[in-house]
């Protein structure tokens, strides 16, 4: 009776077990109780799925521990999310070793410190080996384990935003300690300083013994974000990093007040090099640096000059504040709104999706289509957890053909042509791509590989393959793999199509979408303020031109105007027509930063 009581209260443990499920969620109301039963730890069942590659716990008040055997019991787990749950004050008993581990999610909890035996896993030998993400934000920690860069040796992004860190332990920093990590942010933290000896991480900078690998997957290029801490000086030893492609230092108070206006407005070129030419905390910068600083101040006070003989200077400041707009259009507002009908075949592949429309984009000046593929990028690297927990896909609009259907196909069955590629079917494209995978270890005599290649093992188990479909019948998107050429954004595009995907919840397709929309927001914004000079040929700029100067589809357009992006409603329905999920609803994009003005 005890055993078919326990096998009743976790029907999904027996289904993925007799399904050989590589992927398990657990979620939905009966949650907490169950596990508020299992002592506030998960039942030890679940650590007889030795097959499981993603495990996702996520949103239960009651789960204070993961439990002992996951270590033993789970050896092939790639992907492990135990986010907004109750762990803490450290992990007892310690998670690893977890040999195939890549991705792991422990924001939102109770974390305050992870030591020895209470942490992610043991130095010798390391406890998580082939780790490359780990997300310990919106925690309590006070301090990292000192052993973290043992444990984790290829780590490559960490995020620690939202904790209650002071500093870094220096074994972090040491030479050779984490040569892979690209990413780092410690936002909203009470450091009070940071170690010069930062720039030993080797990914800050070109080291000519790194291997070759680091060269071809982009990881050279580091992001830094130490915004909202209490730093009073930033190490001159930065300005000897030029692979540091993106810093944020702003809301520090540092002793330099030259350079605290900097980090609030300047890129992050100017800021190393007027640490390089001299400033370093002492308040006078020089050479290029000022001159250049000095220009985009004289480039300003034009811009400011210009618009106030063109009005009102007082209505202009107002203007200014509120240059950052969303205004979402309804659908009963739309003539002719975009919508997603649903197949009942994906529930089992990939069941969640999200659509939106955006108009007014400026991609045309100088590096902005180049600067808004690579914050997809990034938001594929962080917040969808490398696509493991969702993909999103951009389209051109005008190349979009509605209805949608989001349904699943046979590989055989399902033909695309992928960006940059020639028509192929599904099966011969995955198959290609592995080809290359193999070729590319082979190259590099590593285990590793780079682009479409990476995330391959994500269709692993899956009989069929989503796919996105438009009014013509043909393919436009394949998540998580790619695009269609056919819908491909190009310079000239202003209006898109957003979609974002994902085999474990809808609301982190809507967390992406929130995430995506406001980048481009801002993107938008910086693009109207700092217009480049434009790299469009001049057959491009005058195909484009009659469209750009329209404000009902380009709202952006017009140089002295607000930066205003409309965003459209995408409903998502079932084959019947029933609702299943509206973007952007009311309670979506409701985090906009005070910077971000919604209107709806």
């Amino acid at each position: 009776m005890a055993a078919a009581a326990v096998s009743e209260a976790w029907p999904e443990l027996e289904l993925a077990e007799r399904e050989r499920r590589r992927e398990l969620l657990l979620t939905g109301p009966g949650l907490e109780e169950r596990v508020r039963a299992a002592g506030g730890q998960l039942p030890p069942r679940l650590f007889t799925l030795p097959l499981l590659h993603y495990l996702e716990v996520s949103g239960c008040g009651s789960l204070r521990a993961p439990g002992p055997g996951l270590a033993q019991g789970l050896p092939q787990l790639h992907s492990l999310v135990l986010r907004r749950n109750a762990l803490g004050p450290g992990l007892s008993p310690e998670l690893g070793p977890l040999p195939a581990l890549r991705v792991l999610d422990l924001s939102g909890n109770a974390l305050e410190a992870l030591p020895p035996g209470q942490g992610l896993g043991p130095a010798e030998p390391p406890g998580l080996p082939q780790l490359q993400s780990l997300n310990l934000s919106g925690n309590r920690l006070r301090e990292l384990p000192a052993d973290l860069a043992r444990c984790a040796p290829r780590l490559q992004s960490l995020n620690l935003t939202g904790n209650c860190l002071d500093s870094f332990p220096a074994e972090l920093f040491r030479p050779g300690a984490l040569p892979l990590l690209s990413e780092l942010a410690a936002a909203d933290n009470c450091l009070r300083e940071l170690s010069p000896d930062i720039a030993h991480l080797a990914s800050l900078k070109v080291v000519s013994e790194l291997p070759l690998i680091l060269l071809t997957t982009g990881l050279l290029h580091m992001t830094l974000d130490l915004s909202n801490n209490q730093l009073s000086e930033i190490p001159a030893e930065l300005a000897d990093c030029p692979k540091l492609k993106e810093i944020n230092f702003r809301g520090n108070k540092l002793r330099d007040k030259r350079l605290e206006k900097m980090v609030s407005g300047c890129q992050t070129r100017s800021i190393l090099e007027y640490l390089r030419v001299g400033g370093r905390g002492g308040g006078k910068g020089k050479g290029r640096a000022e001159g250049s600083e000095k220009e985009d101040s004289r480039k300003k006070r034009r811009e400011r000059k210009q618009r106030r003989e063109g009005g009102d200077g007082e209505e202009q400041d107002v203007g200014d504040a509120g240059r950052l707009l969303l205004r979402v259009l309804h659908v009963s507002e739309n003539p002719a709104p975009l919508t997603v009908r649903v197949s009942p075949e994906v529930r089992d592949v990939r069941p969640y999706i999200v659509g939106a429309v955006v108009r007014g984009m400026d991609l045309q000046p100088g590096n902005a289509l180049k600067r808004f593929l690579t914050s997809q990028t990034k938001l594929h690297e962080d917040l969808c957890e490398k696509r493991t927990a969702a993909t999103l896909a951009t389209h051109e609009l005008r190349a979009v053909k509605g209805p949608l259907l989001y349904c699943a196909r046979p590989p055989q069955d399902l033909k695309i042509v992928p960006l940059g590629r020639k028509e192929a079917k599904a099966k011969e494209l995955v198959r290609q791509l592995q080809l290359e995978a193999e070729e590319q270890r082979k190259q590099k005599k590593r285990q590793s590989v780079s682009g479409l290649h990476r995330y391959l093992h994500l269709l692993d188990g899956n009989e069929n393959y989503p796919c996105l479909v438009d009014a013509d019948g043909d393919v436009i998107s394949f998540p998580p793999i790619t695009n269609s050429e056919k819908t491909k954004v190009k310079k000239t595009t202003s209006d898109l199509f957003l979609e974002v995907t994902s085999a474990t919840s809808l609301q982190i397709c809507k967390d992406v979408m929130d995430a995506l929309i406001l980048k481009m927001a801002e993107m938008n914004k910086y693009t109207l303020e700092n217009k480049e000079e434009g790299s469009l040929s001049d057959t491009e700029a005058d195909a484009v031109s009659g469209q750009l100067s329209d404000p009902r589809t380009n709202p952006s357009a017009g140089k002295d105007g607000p930066s205003l992006l409309v965003v459209e409603q995408v409903r998502v329905v079932d084959l019947e027509g029933s609702l299943k999920v509206v973007y952007p609803s009311k309670a979506d994009l409701a985090t906009a930063p005070p910077h971000v003005t919604v209107v709806r």
